[in-house]
């Protein structure tokens, strides 16, 4: 990576998409907006005459019993969508086939859509962790801000062990305003110990946004000859014939990944895997088209 998170080429590449597709990036956000926020960041400003066509659900009925007329509620927005993006910078993270690590894969990704947030004047925070929380600033909305933000992620490095519990619990602990959470992690753990983090966010009520970041070896298991494969954590290592291994392996990967979706599925949290050997300006647009669907 070079010595900067976002390149000059990606922001360009996301300006020209923002100014083609410009409602296909409103549609992101929107759908942003509509999701966890419908009926929540708006406070009641005054009420106007119902006319015909206009939809029943805004008529004030207290109001009508009151004057036997209808009216519409009408509110103005208390504040724009508040996000928290959560990066795993666990040792796991530094894994690579090819030339870019899924931590420095996530730093990027991450930071393009920290880009298009804070353009879209919404508050933006970041919590960074491993085992503990590194790092926890507060969502603000304004462009400045964006340096700070990308000042954290330039000097993340992969450190220590996972224990994505324990990081999710605090975080979702510390979070007292309802928010978009959206946690770039590689997902190395216990399922059921990324679900219960994941649940606790619900469980408050936020809306979770989860980017699984796998490398493509990771998936198809493509090693050739006698292996050693090392944990980046605990340093283990095994010596193995990949070919030997390779059908269980990846039956084991593959419901893995069912339960991840099945559960992320029951509990209203979006699941997004993302592959680094695709470049980060097609993952983005891909997710931001799927977004705008919505």
């Amino acid at each position: 990576m070079a010595n900067q998170v976002i390149s000059d080429e990606l922001i360009a590449s996301i300006e020209r998409y923002h100014l083609k597709t410009r409602s296909i990036v409103e549609g992101f956000m929107v759908g942003l907006h509509k999701s966890p926020y419908h009926g929540f960041s708006v406070e009641f400003a005054d009420h106007r005459q119902y006319i015909p066509g206009d939809p029943i659900k805004n008529i004030d009925w207290k109001l009508f019993a009151k004057t036997d007329r209808y009216y519409l509620k009408r509110y103005e927005e208390e504040t724009n969508v508040r996000c928290y993006m959560l990066l795993d910078h666990s040792l796991s993270m530094s894994y690579t086939s090819g030339d870019t690590t899924k931590l420095d894969y996530a730093k990027q990704l991450s930071a393009a859509i920290a880009y298009l947030i804070v353009k879209q004047k919404d508050a933006l925070g970041l919590i960074t962790f491993a085992d503990e929380i590194t790092n926890h600033l507060p969502p603000k909305a304004y462009q400045g801000y964006l340096n700070l933000i990308f000042e954290k992620l330039l000097t993340l490095t992969a450190v220590s062990t996972t224990d994505t519990l324990k990081a999710l619990h605090k975080a979702a602990e510390s979070l007292k305003k309802r928010s978009l959470i959206i946690l770039f992690t590689d997902l190395l753990d216990e399922p059921t110990k990324l679900m219960e983090g994941l649940k606790h966010f619900k469980f408050n009520h936020h809306e979770v946004l989860v980017f699984h970041i796998l490398d493509k070896e990771e998936r198809d298991f493509n090693f050739k000859g006698e292996t050693q494969f090392v944990d980046s954590e605990t340093g283990q290592k095994i010596t193995v014939n990949p070919w030997q291994i390779k059908n269980d392996y990846q039956e084991t990967y593959q419901n893995y990944i069912k339960t991840i979706k099945s559960e992320c599925l029951q509990s209203g949290i979006e699941y997004n895997p993302i592959d680094t050997s695709i470049a980060i300006e097609d993952n983005l647009l891909k997710y931001l088209y799927k977004r705008s669907l919505f």
